[in-house]
């Protein structure tokens, strides 16, 4: 055993992750072509070779060792349970008491008399009033609920809003307003943020909140958390195309035009939903599968009025860029 230069000993594996100290190199004879006791092991690649000549003798090793591999940001390296999650008002880290866990799969009792079963029922109230005693953990239980069931977003942005949301509360945003027109903001915000806007007329719908009072909410939470992302009528393209039922090519079509109106001024100020819906309208029409502008009114969620308005703005717009090209 090493020393130290203090005098006391020093353990020569302290350095030394537990999962190399378990490992074994299966060759203990010489080589076969050189002679030498010189073995290697490569645990990436899984082969045993001998470093004087470099023969192979082993592939394909199975490596019964522990994974000490770390996936957060922290030093501890263990991989016991699962992933923390802002989904969830606890992140996913405490334990919970389930009353199925009492049950088997048809809902009979495995095991357990009747006087037990009321004691694990009655443990699992007491455990779940513990973690939601304070106002404001039954309030984060509540949106986080809300943005999970609510907002149809993909896990990822579920994540993202559920951050929006902790973050809004933390700054005292949600005192004084509700829960549900807070978390909608959130859930609008993180979508637009990532590039899938949603209408704020279908986050309302879906939440079920005054609209003009989830745009005021919107606009204090951009603004308080810095999320000032803007949304091209671009991005609403394959969405309201989806959704009126039209091919690839319209969308293209329509993609194509706003590459071309996009260099004038004109459509500053213009609700970007309504001028996908003008696009996909004119091109619709011009491609061989029209529809309707109540059709498109109904999915850009703007009126006909606002929409044979863009109409006139479009032709506004391309005589300005014919007499550029002259």
């Amino acid at each position: 055993m090493p020393r130290a230069e203090d005098g006391h000993e020093e353990d020569a594996f302290a350095t030394v992750r537990p999962s190399k100290r378990r490992q074994t190199i299966g060759q203990v004879l010489p080589c076969k072509e050189c002679g030498a006791v010189m073995w290697e092991q490569d645990d990436v690649r899984g082969e045993v070779h001998c470093s004087s000549c470099g023969l192979i003798a082993e592939e394909n090793i199975i490596d019964y060792s522990a994974e000490w591999t770390n996936h957060g940001d922290g030093v501890d390296r263990s991989r016991v349970g699962a992933p923390m999650t802002m989904s969830l008002s606890d992140k996913g880290l405490n334990t919970t008491i389930d009353r199925r866990d009492i049950r088997g799969a048809r809902g009979r009792r495995l095991g357990i008399a009747g006087s037990g079963q009321r004691d694990w029922n009655r443990r699992a109230v007491i455990d779940e009033r513990t973690k939601t005693r304070r106002s404001g953990q039954r309030s984060l239980v509540k949106a986080l609920q809300f943005i999970r069931d609510r907002g149809g977003l993909p896990p990822s942005l579920v994540e993202e809003a559920a951050s929006l949301y902790r973050k809004a509360a933390k700054k005292g945003i949600v005192t004084g307003r509700s829960i549900a027109g807070v978390s909608a903001a959130c859930t609008y915000l993180s979508a637009r943020e990532a590039g899938l806007p949603r209408p704020i007329e279908e986050i309302a719908e879906s939440f079920q909140v005054n609209e003009k009072e989830l745009k005021r909410t919107i606009r204090l939470v951009a603004r308080e958390l810095g999320t000032h992302r803007i949304n091209g009528p671009d991005e609403y393209l394959e969405v309201f195309a989806s959704r009126l039922g039209l091919p690839a090519k319209i969308h293209g079509e329509a993609a194509e035009l706003w590459e071309q109106l996009s260099r004038v001024d004109d459509w500053q100020g213009k609700k970007p939903a309504g001028i996908a819906g003008m696009l996909l309208y004119v091109s619709s029409r011009e491609g061989g599968h029209p529809r309707t502008q109540s059709e498109v009114c109904k999915v850009a969620g703007v009126s006909e009025v606002t929409l044979r308005g863009l109409l006139h703005t479009l032709e506004n717009v391309q005589f300005v860029l014919s007499r550029m090209k002259n």
